[in-house]
């Protein structure tokens, strides 16, 4: 199942006042349900304080604008699992359990962090994650995967990564729902 929606990523400016984030700037961001989707809206904080953001967010969060930095080019582009996730979101065919696995592995790489969890209409949850460097949204789907199903989507990410098929891809005890003790009676893997 692929993401339907397009959020943009953080703004450089208020919506407010329209002032530019500074480096180390707190900002108040919040996703806003609309016709075509989420839309994100960043503010800083005077106008936040002020109401600004007065209206119903799906979503909000409080962060410091961290201004990004161009990535250096690579001599050759190889696919990585934040490439990964970000081609296999477009695409409608792919297991929500693949692209759940992998957001997991960028958050353990603190490439993403999540902002916030919302319960889905299927009983899944729907976890907000902003990336750590360019301040973009996904809204990524948490199918509550049981423990007897994760080994084979583990080794199907591990796969399409081009790694070694008797490799896990994610530290079980490391995706969020799990118990203590089903963690500690299954077999550890590294990346």
């Amino acid at each position: 199942m692929a993401q339907e929606w397009d959020i943009k990523p953080r703004s450089a400016a208020c919506m407010a006042c329209e002032n530019e984030f500074d480096d180390g700037d707190i900002c108040h961001s919040a996703l806003v349900p609309g016709e075509e989707g989420y839309r994100r809206a960043d503010f800083c904080d005077n106008c936040w304080q002020h109401g600004a953001g007065g209206m119903s967010p799906f979503s909000t969060w409080r962060g410091r604008f961290v201004r990004p930095s161009p990535p250096p080019e690579e001599p050759l582009k190889k696919e990585n699992a934040e490439s990964l996730l970000r081609r296999l979101m477009e695409d409608e065919q792919t297991s929500r359990n693949v692209i759940y696995i992998l957001a997991v592995m960028l958050e353990r790489k603190k490439v993403l962090v999540e902002k916030d969890v919302k319960p889905g209409d299927d009983g899944s949850s729907l976890r907000v994650y902003e990336h750590r460097t360019t301040g973009e949204s996904f809204l990524i789907t948490d199918p509550h995967l049981l423990l007897d199903q994760l080994e084979a989507v583990q080794q199907e990410v591990i796969e399409m990564l081009g790694g070694p098929a008797e490799t896990a891809a994610v530290e079980e005890q490391d995706v969020p729902g799990r118990t203590e003790s089903e963690s500690r009676d299954q077999p550890q893997s590294h990346v």
